[in-house]
């Protein structure tokens, strides 16, 4: 994790109060681990809290750090029955730390990540996450675009096609030569058995239970959705495969420690689709196809993690398992893209 400067802090104080955010006193950064992409920072000013993110140093890729992005969907996201963390500030200038930068609001709650996260909730608890992590994401895919500003945010069609070729080619940039020959094969397969797109809505795009922030106390609810990154109109149909391809024991190589989402006393993927049905989501038609899209994307996920360690972009416990989990992802990719 990089830390920020003296010199960075002020600056972004002084974005903050120009943004109209009252300051009390310097800010002060801690940073909040357990991310693989973009860089988090819990920022006080010994009163208020808020949350900063921005790109990683160096080892970027195009598109996969936007906070812009993650700026724009939770501010028009604010006020729907989808929980958001308060957009505070959108800096797009690469003045202050080199890349552009967003700041919100702090949201109390329990962030579960790990699978000594997990452990520390009764089974009562851990089905009701569930229950509540499905319910909001089938609230997500009910909002229309085009009531909260949104209509512009992506196309609404061509979602799986264009999905195939962004991560086909992110895998040119990140991959590594021993595999390439299977990730292109994916890639082809994929391309070549498209489906038609039967529903379409504002996906998050990379949904589990350690991108939320949850509330405990008298019940279970989704305090916040986090991380919208990779977010876009698109078919929601894809958000919900991703969800479940995220159950595979290779996500523990990716974020590098065993995941809450991969514990078993989670219901699998076939039960997280059909509660994702019964919550009144959309129907999920051409699932195959869109376990395999997820595979395979969550393998060019996992080789650009790796790709930022190798160049020495970024350090820490955790990382360097990363490249581990690209072959079996990419393996299961295949199985199903085979049988398209």
């Amino acid at each position: 994790m990089t830390d920020l400067s003296a010199a960075e802090l002020t600056a972004v104080a002084e974005a903050m109060a120009a943004a109209g955010v009252p300051l009390v006193g310097p800010l002060a950064a801690r940073p909040i681990v357990g991310g693989r992409s973009n860089l988090t920072f819990r920022l006080t000013d010994g009163e208020g809290r808020w949350v900063l993110r921005t790109a990683p140093r160096s080892g970027r890729t195009p598109s996969a750090h936007d906070v812009a992005r993650e700026f724009r969907v939770t501010r028009a996201l604010r006020g729907t029955g989808v929980p958001v963390p308060p957009a505070v500030l959108l800096h797009l200038e690469d003045d202050v730390l080199g890349s552009p930068f967003t700041v919100a609001e702090f949201v109390d709650g329990t962030c579960v990540q790990s699978r000594a996260d997990l452990d520390e909730l009764t089974d009562a608890v851990v089905h009701e996450c569930g229950e509540r992590l499905i319910q909001t994401l089938a609230a997500l895919h009910a909002v229309r675009p085009e009531t909260v500003g949104l209509e512009d945010f992506g196309r609404r069609d061509g979602y799986a096609e264009r999905q195939v070729r962004r991560w086909s080619g992110q895998w040119e940039i990140v991959g590594v030569p021993d595999l390439k020959s299977l990730a292109v094969e994916t890639g082809r397969r994929l391309a070549g058995a498209v489906p038609e797109q039967r529903s379409s809505g504002i996906v998050h795009g990379d949904y589990r239970i350690d991108n939320t922030i949850l509330r405990l106390d008298g019940g279970v609810r989704v305090a916040a959705v986090v991380d919208w990154e990779l977010s876009t109109l698109g078919d929601p149909v894809a958000d919900v495969a991703l969800m479940c391809v995220y159950r595979s024991p290779a996500l523990d190589l990716v974020l590098g420690a065993p995941s809450a989402w991969t514990s078993d006393r989670i219901a699998d993927a076939d039960g997280l689709a059909a509660a994702y049905e019964a919550a009144g989501g959309v129907p999920l038609t051409d699932w195959d196809f869109h376990l395999a899209l997820g595979y395979f994307k969550l393998a060019v996920i996992a080789a650009g993690i790796d790709h930022r360690y190798r160049v020495g972009a970024t350090r820490g416990a955790g990382f360097d398992t990363a490249g581990q989990a690209v072959a079996p992802l990419l393996e299961s990719a295949h199985r199903l893209a085979v049988t398209l």
